[in-house]
């Protein structure tokens, strides 16, 4: 049939149409965007920074990117906003975002008065939830049901046991590792003995395997040992996510290795639950856990529970399984960061050490009871954390329509109520919480004493979160590494290991630049231990 003119006019007049509809349709949703975030002074872009193409595309002036956060840190852009909170409103792809760096606003997203007014946006939590539902992705009364069950498996014996595995697993790596022959010895990334040491201690204190520094990554028989699958199903946790499992089994190593970790895992953790069901039930409700693992506590709180609030099995093994994934990261970038600064600064490494043999002396073993008293070892982390927060951001969506009060731009006092529609979301900008001047003195200095007045129980720093739905294991982490840097630099003086003709500010420059992945760390930290 012949193609004519007539119709040639007729698809260019409808494929016209259907643009001016497409942009006439984008022009109306991006309006209704502005009035979502209440016409906040902000950023106007393509697309949202967590959407597919804003997080693939390189980062420029019309796409902030995944390290917009980082980008915001110094204020400068809030700065020429007029406010520590602004609005990011993509006008192709994504929802409209209300970003705050002010610790008053981020306070009444985070409160959760009873009230279902923020809650985590499901796409934010899809991939926590691989493994089962958890207290760190669930929302509601579901979220109430986890923090009731979880609670009380985060108590003193927990905790005693953690400082006491910490220690041990130390002991192990010194010896291993080949330090113990050593008047100094040199790692090229502090980062990978962190990882692997966090992730032993959870490993021990979180299910209560028997790790030890040197087990093996194959059985005898030739199957993946627990511990490496553990370590595998760490690292490669984005990949089990978005790959599908049918091409985990292509003939590559990485995807092979991901695959086989996960079903080891998973068989095993099934056993686990269903062996400690039946010790659970043999004891009776009226007995006491008789392990201090987390795992353990975690099945005998939930089978103390009436029916309605006891957890299945695979709420059972998301639970776990998500303090094995968020606590082993964050808390290696936590000492790896801590570790870097220290090593920048000889004088205050030395009032630390001053302070650890004042509390533990030269000789004795610490103990747990110690821990109250290492004020200047935990200031040394938690002012860290401030300046690289491992969790930098929480994402909140507004679950009904709402008001949020809102300082007045800078300079000016008092707060404007601003109207927020259903659906948008709020970030909380913690990298910018922890270098505002309004709540932190020279923000942009390392300075552990700002920590001194307080305690280390204090919800002093929001990387753990903030509100009821604060981080569930952060003592756990603060124990952890209290006891690690106590023993470590009571042993060792940590000094940065150098490359050649290269200075400690040439060494900052190249080590102290952030990283974004899951969590926010820096670069490889090249250290030398130097025996005392």
């Amino acid at each position: 049939m012949a193609f004519s003119a007539f119709d040639g006019v007729t698809i260019q007049g409808t494929f016209f149409t259907l643009v001016v509809l497409y942009v006439a349709s984008k022009a109306l949703s991006f309006r209704h965007s502005l009035q979502a975030v209440g016409y906040l002074p902000g950023f106007r872009v393509p697309f949202h920074p967590f959407s597919l193409l804003g997080a693939l595309l390189p980062t420029s002036r019309w796409n902030p990117g995944l390290i917009l956060i980082w980008k915001l840190r110094d204020g400068t852009l809030y700065n020429h906003f007029g406010n520590s909170t602004i609005s990011l409103v993509p006008f192709l792809a994504g929802p409209p975002t209300i970003i705050t760096a002010d610790l008053d606003v981020a306070r009444q997203v985070s409160a959760n008065k009873g009230m279902k007014t923020f809650e985590k946006p499901d796409s934010a939590n899809a991939i926590f939830i691989q493994w089962g539902m958890n207290v760190f992705a669930a929302n509601g009364e579901v979220w109430k049901k986890h923090k009731r069950i979880m609670g009380p498996a985060f108590n003193n014996k927990l905790y005693e046991s953690v400082w006491k595995e910490t220690l041990r697993t130390y002991r192990e790596m010194v010896s291993d590792e080949g330090w113990s022959t050593k008047e100094r010895s040199g790692v090229f990334s502090v980062q990978s003995l962190a990882f692997k040491l966090t992730l032993l201690i959870i490993g021990k204190c979180g299910f209560g395997f028997p790790f030890s520094w040197s087990e093996p990554a194959r059985t005898s028989d030739g199957r993946m040992s627990l511990q490496e699958a553990l370590r595998i199903s760490a690292d490669t946790f984005l990949v089990s996510l978005f790959v599908p499992e049918q091409m985990q089994k292509l003939p590559i190593k990485k995807l092979r290795d991901t695959f086989e970790a996960k079903r080891e895992l998973l068989k095993f953790m099934q056993e686990q639950v269903t062996e400690r069901k039946i010790d659970a039930g043999a004891r009776g409700s009226g007995e006491s856990v008789g392990k201090s693992d987390a795992f353990s506590m975690l099945v005998e709180a939930s089978e103390n529970e009436e029916a309605k609030y006891q957890l299945n099995d695979s709420e059972l093994i998301g639970n776990v399984y998500i303090l094995l994934l968020a606590g082993h990261e964050t808390t290696a970038r936590g000492i790896s960061t801590t570790l870097a600064f220290l090593c920048l600064d000889d004088s205050l490494q030395e009032e630390i050490y001053q302070h650890i043999i004042s509390v533990v002396g030269h000789e004795r073993e610490p103990v747990y009871d110690d821990y109250s008293e290492l004020n200047k070892v935990a200031g040394a982390l938690l002012e860290a954390l401030r300046m690289f927060p491992p969790a930098y951001m929480l994402v909140r969506e507004a679950f009904e329509d709402t008001l949020l009060q809102i300082p007045n731009s800078h300079g000016k006092e008092g707060n404007r109520s601003v109207p927020i529609v259903k659906g948008t979301q709020v970030l909380i900008d913690l990298v910018g919480i922890h270098r505002n001047p309004k709540y932190f003195d020279n923000p942009e200095e390392y300075i552990p004493s700002r920590w001194s007045a307080m305690s280390n129980e204090l919800d002093a720093i929001s990387t753990f979160g903030l509100g009821p739905r604060s981080c569930i294991g952060r003592k756990f982490a603060l124990v952890e590494v209290v006891c690690l840097l106590t023993i470590l630099l009571r042993e060792y003086k940590v000094e940065p290991l150098l490359d050649k003709n290269e200075t400690k500010e040439q060494w900052k420059q190249r080590v102290m630049s952030v990283k974004v992945a899951l969590s926010l760390g820096i670069k490889d930290v090249p250290i030398a231990f130097v025996r005392r």
